[in-house]
C-alpha cells in the first residue's frame, strides 16, 4: 500500500476549513489503495486579532460591509450553510458574537497531534465555536476540549500558561506563508503538491490518486 503524508494548513475559526476537514476525510475513504497520514499545520486568518478577541459582528462588517440581505457575508453564510447540510455540518452563525484569537487554539492542536488526535482536537474545535458559540481563544474552555477529547486537562493547563510551542507554531505559520500560501483550507501532499480550497471529496481525491502515483515506487526484495 502507497503511503502519502498530506499536510491540512487551516484555521479553526474558519468555517470553510470544517468544511475542508469533513471532505478530505471523505477523500481518503474514496481512495483505500493509499495509506494517507493526515497532519495539520497552522495558520491564522487574522493574527492581529488581541489575545481578548473582538466582538463578531462589528468585525465581520468591518470586512464584508453591512449585514444586508444582499450582502457578500449574508451570502457566504447562507452557502455555507447549505454544503454543511450536505456534510452534516450543524453551522450556527446566528449564535456568533466573538471572533477570538486562535493562536492557543493551534497550540492545543499541535499537542493533540503529538497523541494522534489531531483530527479530534479540530473536530472538536470547529464544533465549540461554530456549532456551539464557544470562544475558543479562552484558556479554560481550551481545557475543557482537551480533556473532551482525552487529553490530561492539567498538563494542557500549565503548557498554555507557559509558551510552550509558541515559536514553533509562529515558525510553521511563517514557512507556510513563505511557501505562498494566503488562503485556507489548503492541502499539501509531499510538501511539493498543493490544492486550495474545500474542494468536493471526489476532486480531494483524484488529488490523493496523483500525489500517491508521483511517489518514489518502493523496490521489493525477495
Amino acid at each position: 500500500m502507497t503511503k502519502l503524508t498530506i499536510e491540512m494548513v487551516s484555521d479553526p475559526v474558519c468555517p470553510w476549513c470544517w468544511l475542508g476537514l469533513r471532505r478530505i476525510q471523505s477523500a481518503i475513504a474514496l481512495v483505500p489503495e493509499v495509506e494517507v497520514e493526515l497532519l495539520f499545520r497552522p495558520f491564522e486568518l487574522d493574527p492581529n486579532i488581541p489575545e481578548g478577541g473582538v466582538n463578531y459582528r462589528d468585525y465581520m462588517a468591518k470586512k464584508f460591509g453591512p449585514e444586508t440581505e444582499d450582502s457578500r457575508w449574508v451570502a457566504m453564510r447562507e452557502a455555507l450553510v447549505q454544503y454543511g447540510q450536505e456534510e452534516d455540518i450543524p453551522y450556527n452563525f446566528s449564535e456568533l458574537h466573538h471572533r477570538p484569537n486562535s493562536f492557543d487554539a493551534h497550540r492545543l492542536i499541535r499537542w493533540a497531534q503529538g497523541q494522534d488526535k489531531g483530527a479530534e482536537a479540530k473536530e472538536a474545535l470547529f464544533s465549540a465555536y461554530f456549532e456551539h458559540a464557544r470562544d475558543i481563544g479562552d484558556h479554560d474552555v481550551l481545557c475543557d476540549i482537551a480533556e473532551e477529547i482525552g487529553l490530561e486537562r492539567e498538563i494542557v493547563e500549565k503548557l498554555l500558561l507557559s509558551d510552550a510551542d509558541v515559536d514553533t507554531v509562529r515558525e510553521e505559520e511563517k514557512l507556510f506563508q513563505q511557501m505562498g500560501i494566503s488562503g485556507v483550507p489548503t492541502y499539501i501532499a509531499m510538501r511539493r503538491i498543493a490544492v486550495q480550497g474545500a474542494e468536493s471529496a471526489e476532486k480531494l481525491a483524484k488529488f490523493i490518486k496523483a500525489s500517491a502515483e508521483q511517489m518514489p515506487q518502493q523496490r521489493s526484495y525477495g
